[in-house]
């Protein structure tokens, strides 16, 4: 009989591995929380026509589609099958897809439901998505986003507050990273600087992929575009630019003298850089000018954050967007978002083993039971220790005491409870301390205190 298996790129999580997920989950919620974040949840299927056309080509390829329900073949011509067109075809035979990323269909939700929320609207969105990638190291084909967007204002605080939650999220997790920021507008005033304003698309790709591919490589790629070798010329002091901060905006503000969208762009920056200077934001921030990230919705600020222990791609992203409503006729809706890739941030936690040594989700507490009678007596011992808010459980049949030690073992439970004749008759239950061996006898006020702390 064949085994059983799971599809290429996704994976199976065990107990003790969920635990170590809702720990990031939760940390991340806490502190959307702590900043006015509301939650929302929405469909894993779209329609496609949702879907598609707003991730650029690469993105429209890489997207799971479903095929329609009952007979989908049924409203085919001959011609049509033996033409074999993909593309005719997907549009005839399937109408739906999974989600691709949450920020799409998050604009969808927001011209939706216009009349029932109130602007800047500010939500969090923790749910799986799916892309048809190469499955590689740190690269899922499915794995959740945890995303945070504010629509409905201009406002650079909003950016600030993002930079401000990354810092902090990182910080409660122990992770050391750098947080990469450029901004949309200086990318199309340096492709309008050197000439080529309509290839802004075809740049910003080739640049995103310096940390991969190379200096070199990026220029045959723009070349590759049918960008004049002058431009791309013009593109180099830009490309090596370095220095702090502050340098690399001053030598912009002289390159972009004669960009009016660039300036925008490095004057943006400086706010936002200003705002983290006053807030005392503890995380390394760097202008980044290679950094494009390759979604074509971004027109402001945009964000990577990079884990600086482990070798393995940004851990975090997004930006702002003036116009991802637009879309879906609700025009002129700015918006600014980030989302928390939690499958990569799970593989650096579990490469820098930095996962808290108790979890919350782990039982506190087993009582072991060598008869019916001791099973009966440990039922209300139970109900007081849950009550209180103690994870605890019983062993549901008598068995010999090893196994039941090897049950508690197993499951990392750090107190059993041994209960027999003695126990029954002083209304007192012996408490062994798994790690130390220790054993001592307790009434249920003693081990309640025993458990607290």
């Amino acid at each position: 009989m064949q085994k059983p298996s799971i599809p290429k790129g996704t994976r199976d999580f065990t107990p003790p591995e969920m635990a170590n997920r809702n720990y990031i989950f939760n940390t991340i919620k806490d502190v959307f929380r702590l900043y006015g974040f509301q939650q929302i949840e929405t469909p894993a299927m779209e329609n496609l026509s949702t879907l598609m056309g707003k991730y650029g080509e690469e993105g429209d390829k890489l997207l799971f589609k479903i095929l329609n329900s009952g007979d989908f073949l049924n409203s085919l011509t001959e011609q049509e099958i033996s033409d074999r067109n993909s593309l005719k075809l997907t549009t005839k035979i399937s109408e739906k897809g999974l989600r691709y990323d949450l920020t799409v269909p998050f604009a969808r939700f927001v011209v939706q439901n216009r009349d029932k929320i109130s602007f800047p609207f500010k939500r969090y969105q923790i749910q799986p998505v799916w892309r048809a990638d190469r499955p590689q190291k740190g690269r899922y084909r499915e794995f959740y986003q945890c995303d945070v967007d504010v629509v409905g204002s201009d406002s650079l605080l909003n950016e600030l507050e993002l930079i401000q939650i990354v810092d902090e999220v990182y910080r409660r997790l122990k992770i050391n990273v750098v947080i990469k920021i450029n901004n949309r507008k200086i990318l199309s005033g340096i492709a309008e600087i050197i000439g080529e304003a309509d290839k802004i698309v075809d740049i910003t790709v080739a640049i995103d992929k310096m940390d991969k591919i190379g200096l070199e490589k990026v220029n045959e790629e723009i070349a590759s575009k049918g960008i004049s070798e002058n431009a791309i010329a013009k593109l180099q002091p830009i490309l090596k630019l370095n220095g702090s901060n502050s340098e690399k905006l001053n030598i912009l503000k002289s390159v972009l003298s004669q960009s009016e969208v660039g300036l925008k762009g490095v004057s943006e920056l400086e706010t936002i850089f200003g705002f983290c200077d006053m807030m005392q934001v503890q995380t390394k921030i760097e202008l980044d000018l290679t950094l494009a990230r390759g979604l074509n919705y971004y027109t402001g600020a945009i964000f990577e954050v990079k884990a600086l222990d482990v070798e393995i791609g940004s851990i975090t992203g997004g930006g702002r967007y003036d116009n991802l409503t637009g879309v879906f006729g609700m025009e002129g809706v700015s918006g600014v978002g980030i989302s928390f890739g939690a499958d990569r941030i799970y593989d650096v936690l579990n490469t820098l083993n930095l996962y808290p040594e108790t979890s919350t989700e782990n039982t506190q507490i087993l009582f072991v039971s060598f008869g019916d009678k001791e099973l009966i007596y440990a039922l209300p011992w139970l109900s007081v220790l849950r009550n209180k808010g103690i994870n605890a459980e019983i062993y549901p049949e008598p068995a010999k005491m090893k196994k039941q030690m090897t049950y508690a073992d197993n499951k990392a439970i750090p107190y059993v409870a041994i209960v027999g004749e003695t126990e029954m008759n002083e209304n007192k239950v012996m408490l062994k301390n798994m790690k130390s061996g220790e054993q001592i006898l307790v009434s249920v006020d003693e081990l309640l205190q025993i458990l607290n702390n």
